[in-house]
C-alpha cells in the first residue's frame, strides 16, 4: 500500500531542506569572510534567498543559527569516525583509524574546519558567554577515543595510563590543525597524521 505524501509531510520536507540551506550558506560565509562579517543579509544573499525573513522564519535569531552550524559540523566529523574506527577488530587498529581519519577529515573539508574555528574564537552570547563549545561538549568529544585506549589495556595491547589524559593529549595534538593551516596552509597532513600515529603508538604500546 503506497502511503500518499500529504501538504504538511511536503512542508516538513522543504521545512528541513530549506534549514539545511541556510545552514550550508552560513558556513560558507564564515569561512570566506570571517564570523564577523557573516550577517544575515549574507547569508540570504549566498543562500539565494529574497529575503532574510526566510533566515528569520526558520532560525529564532543568529545564535541558533549558529548552534544548528556547530551541530552540523560535528555530526558530518562523527559520522566520517564512526564509520570508520567500527570496521576495525583491534585496539591498535582501531586507535590509529581514529587519528588518521579524524586528520583527514580536516583535511578534506579545511573551509568547514575554519568556519568551526571562527565560531570557536568569536561567537559569543548576549552575556558574552560561550555557547557553541563548553566543557561539557568538551569531555563528550573524549570519551571514544577513551572507551579506544581502555579496550587497548583490557586486551593487553596498552599499557597502563590515565585514559582522560591520553585522550585529551591526543585530541589536543589534532584541535590545534585549524590554527596551524591558518599559518601554514602547504603542510602535508597524510605526513603529520602518520606522525602522530607513531608518536601515540610509542607512548601507548605494552611492553609485552
Amino acid at each position: 500500500m503506497q502511503v500518499s505524501e500529504g501538504p504538511s509531510r511536503r512542508r516538513t520536507f522543504a521545512g528541513r531542506a530549506r534549514r539545511a540551506q541556510i545552514v550550508e550558506a552560513a558556513i560558507g560565509v564564515i569561512a570566506e569572510l570571517g564570523y564577523g562579517q557573516a550577517s544575515f543579509a549574507r547569508i540570504a544573499e549566498r543562500a539565494g534567498l529574497s529575503s532574510t525573513r526566510l533566515i528569520s522564519y526558520h532560525f529564532a535569531g543568529k545564535d541558533e543559527l549558529i548552534k544548528q552550524v556547530v551541530a552540523q559540523l560535528y555530526g558530518e566529523m562523527s559520522g566520517h569516525m564512526a564509520e570508520r574506527v567500527q570496521a576495525e577488530s583491534t585496539p591498535a587498529g582501531a586507535f590509529r583509524t581514529y587519528i588518521q581519519a579524524l586528520v583527514g577529515f580536516i583535511s578534506a573539508h579545511r573551509a568547514r574546519m575554519k568556519a568551526l574555528l571562527e565560531i570557536f574564537l568569536n561567537h559569543r552570547d548576549a552575556d558574552g558567554g560561550v555557547t557553541s563549545y563548553d566543557a561539557a561538549t568538551d569531555l563528550a568529544t573524549l570519551a571514544p577515543i577513551e572507551e579506544i585506549l581502555r579496550w587497548g589495556q583490557r586486551e593487553g595491547e596498552f599499557r597502563m595510563f590515565d585514559t582522560r589524559v591520553m585522550a585529551m593529549t591526543v585530541h589536543r595534538a589534532i584541535d590545534g590543525l585549524p590554527f596551524l593551516l591558518e599559518a601554514d596552509p602547504g603542510r602535508d597532513l597524510d605526513a603529520y597524521g602518520e606522525e602522530l600515529v607513531t608518536l601515540f603508538d610509542l607512548a601507548t604500546r605494552s611492553a609485552r
